[in-house]
């Protein structure tokens, strides 16, 4: 029987047994803190429905992160009133980790959700919603299918999107939101297949609408802004119009997606610090149109639309609308004269329909009160190469319509019919996304992704909705249906009825399409990489 013993006082041998348990601890939040994800950071997740054969090779990539991927904001400010939120708001999807340098320990700490419903998901929808269909293209829908269809095509539009917004709500409802978007609430939700299948699409349609936003770009450049900018200029016989368009858009295009691409390779910073000013430029755009819509009620805009008969001129080949003119007490003829006849003479050789229609002029935009809404209830489809004509104004046919392809005529450039105007509307609901895919940024995901995309949509609908019916009541039907603005001299259409000037339009409609560009180039990668990360798709995985 031992006889000797070492007596261990109480309060040592706690000392001991709590510093054993405080050193496991610290090892086993290191291990976690290795395995926490990859450099964009979305951390990995242990989930039954993702593939898992490549996720422990995942450790391999830790701590070398692409620029694209990675947010560059050294720090996180202090967030004391509306205008600071304001002043940080940014529209492109972001990552959860702030990467910050620490000489010691190297470790990534995890940024801290500041964004609310207003900030986080409201803007964003409202900004990515409202866009280049708007400026562009919607007072065209508007002439084309008439105030009645438009407002069928867009209830459509939004109805579908609603639903949309409530099914995401449900699922963003039913359990925590991990950060990643919408695709992580869908894969993590119903499994790979639907997740994968839904992923792909959507990173397939935000890649298409960086195209559209760039088209809208050019067109807004070389149309409204600077139409001497264009390399390939339209030329008799030689190059048609719509071959030089096209031509100008393969080059410019090119230019500003390698611009756009060099911006988003060299800091997504930049991007975010100009996401306040393209909202703002959409905002203003928007609070213009109002405006104007209100000054047609007191003093309509001078925007005289000349017509022969009842089909309407181009006024970029004339100046005066008129057959002849006084000067220095004599009658002389028009440029107009000479459009239409072999020479400058009064009794030279002229079109049929030239002889026998009367030159008028009309006002464009009569105003609200004038009761345009009547004639423009109605839809006027027409076939590719069609006269834009207007309604219930006398004309006289004439014999010589073989010779109309080289009059300074106003043409149709595509045959239009109900389901063509919704493919191309249906583009600018979309973006409803925008605030579930910066589900890592938000308080309270569960709460500000329904409320806010469904505010969102609610309100970009009764701003279209009420667009359309505003547009049929200020503006002719004529220019309406003129799709880029040669009757009214080249100007953009809703230009036209902004006040106080037709350049906020096109300046704040500019700056919209090249924001959004830049967002689309932003998130469609991000997306692609949390698929690949997945290891959903075979030949798309991070190896």
């Amino acid at each position: 029987m031992p006889t000797n013993f070492t007596v261990v006082p109480v309060e040592a041998q706690g000392g001991e047994r709590d510093s054993a348990e405080r050193d496991a601890w610290r090892q086993e939040e290191e291990e976690d803190n290795r395995d926490r994800g990859s450099g964009d950071g979305i951390s990995r997740e242990s989930s039954p429905f993702i593939n898992s054969a490549e996720m422990d090779r995942g450790n391999m990539y830790e701590g070398k992160n692409m620029a694209l991927f990675e947010e560059e904001m050294d720090s996180n400010p202090m967030v004391s009133s509306l205008l600071n939120k304001l002043a940080n708001y940014t529209n492109v999807t972001q990552g959860v980790v702030e990467h910050e340098a620490d000489e010691d320990s190297k470790r990534k700490e995890v940024k801290v959700p500041r964004m609310g419903t207003f900030i986080g998901v409201y803007l964003p929808c409202l900004q990515n919603i409202l866009g280049v269909i708007l400026f562009l293209r919607l007072t065209w829908i508007v002439g084309t299918a008439g105030v009645l269809e438009s407002f069928i095509i867009v209830f459509m539009c939004c109805a579908c999107t609603m639903l949309t917004a409530i099914s995401m709500s449900a699922i963003a409802t039913n359990g925590v939101v991990p950060a990643g978007g919408s695709y992580y609430m869908i894969s993590r939700s119903l499994g790979p297949e639907f997740g994968g299948a839904v992923g792909l699409c959507f990173y397939l349609g935000t890649t298409f609408a960086g195209a559209m936003y760039i088209l809208g770009t050019i067109e807004i450049l070389l149309t409204y802004i600077s139409p001497s900018a264009a390399i390939y200029l339209k030329q008799k016989r030689l190059v048609k119009e719509t071959e030089a368009m096209l031509n100008n858009m393969r080059v410019y295009g090119t230019c500003i997606i390698i611009l756009m691409a060099i911006v988003v390779f060299v800091g997504v910073k930049y991007v975010n610090k100009l996401a306040l000013v393209f909202l703002a430029c959409v905002i203003l755009s928007i609070i213009a149109i109002y405006a104007g819509v209100i000054k047609t009620a007191i003093d309509p805009p001078d925007f005289p639309i000349c017509l022969l008969g009842n089909r309407t001129l181009s006024k970029r080949s004339f100046d005066v609308c008129a057959k002849f003119t006084e000067r220095n007490n004599e009658t002389k003829t028009t440029n107009l004269w000479l459009l239409f006849c072999n020479s400058s003479l009064p009794t030279a050789m002229c079109d049929d329909y030239f002889s026998l229609n009367n030159v008028t002029e009309i006002q464009g935009i009569p105003g609200i009160l004038s009761g345009v809404l009547i004639d423009n209830l109605w839809s006027t489809y027409s076939e590719k190469g069609s006269i834009v004509e207007k309604k219930n104004q006398p004309s006289v046919s004439g014999s010589e319509d073989i010779k109309i392809a080289g009059r300074p005529y106003v043409f149709t450039d595509i045959m239009t019919y109900f389901t063509v105007l919704v493919g191309i509307y249906f583009p600018s609901v979309t973006g409803i996304m925008a605030g579930s895919n910066r589900s890592g940024d938000l308080k309270d995901a569960q709460k500000s992704i329904p409320t806010g995309t469904i505010l969102a949509i609610s309100t970009t609908s009764f701003i279209y909705l009420s667009c359309i019916v505003l547009f049929g009541a200020c503006i002719e039907g004529v220019v309406l249906r003129d799709k880029f603005g040669e009757a009214v001299n080249g100007n953009l259409v809703v230009g036209t009825l902004a006040w106080p000037s037709p350049w906020v339009i096109v300046i704040g409609s500019f700056f919209s399409t090249c924001g959004a560009g830049l967002q689309s180039l932003t998130g469609a990668p991000r997306l692609l990489q949390a698929i690949a990360r997945d290891g959903i798709v075979p030949f798309i995985q991070v190896r």
